[in-house]
């Protein structure tokens, strides 16, 4: 059983900047593919930031293109958000995800499906004031 825990969450102006960081109980990444979701009050939850488990790619919802960066830390067994140019409209509670590649061939995919990851966090609170 992998087991995610999130932090870096918090309260932030508009404009700012919060990175994410999400640590994993066992050697995960050498076998999953990584993925950020986020879910505000009301809306569904959605895929902010995916990264393969080769590392070679990353994918970004529209939204968060160009202020928003995954990466991972294989040796610290852990993965990050960096997010800058914080929004109000970036307010939820963000979590973390694993997602267990089964074939070699599929180590550059970017699981985009909540369907598809296997593991969660419990989320982290972030909050942007306008």
């Amino acid at each position: 059983q992998v087991q995610l825990v999130e932090s870096g969450g918090g309260l932030v102006q508009a404009g700012g900047s919060l990175r994410l960081s999400c640590a994993a109980s066992e050697r995960t990444f050498n076998r999953y593919a990584m993925g950020w979701f986020r879910q505000a009050p009301g809306k569904e939850r959605e895929l902010v930031a995916a990264i393969s488990w080769s590392g070679d790619n990353t994918y970004y919802v529209d939204s968060v293109k160009g202020r928003f960066t995954i990466s991972s830390d294989n040796a610290k067994n852990t993965v990050y958000l960096q997010m800058n140019s914080l929004k109000p409209e970036d307010t939820a509670v963000y979590y973390c995800a694993a997602h267990f590649v089964q074939a070699i061939r599929d180590r550059v995919r970017t699981p985009e499906s909540q369907s598809q990851y296997d593991y969660w966090g419990q989320g982290t609170q972030v909050t942007v004031s306008s």
